[in-house]
């Protein structure tokens, strides 16, 4: 079983703007990777979710990729 990093390193705010990080959770196709295959736990994963959103709507972050 997989241990969400971001609790082991007790990572508390998600940074939109850390988009090197952000990046390791979207897939080849510009998807968010699922909490099943990255082994985040449910709270995390909705944090990392909306850091990504709020990344693509500040165009740090593209919506898909070619």
């Amino acid at each position: 079983m997989k241990q969400c990093q971001f609790c082991v390193n007790n990572t508390k705010v998600f940074d939109y703007k850390d988009t090197d990080l952000l990046r390791k959770f979207i897939n080849t196709q510009g998807k968010i990777t699922p909490r099943r295959k990255t082994g985040t736990c449910a709270s995390c994963q909705r944090q990392l979710a909306l850091a990504i959103k709020h990344a693509r709507h500040l165009a740090l972050l593209p919506f898909t990729l070619r």
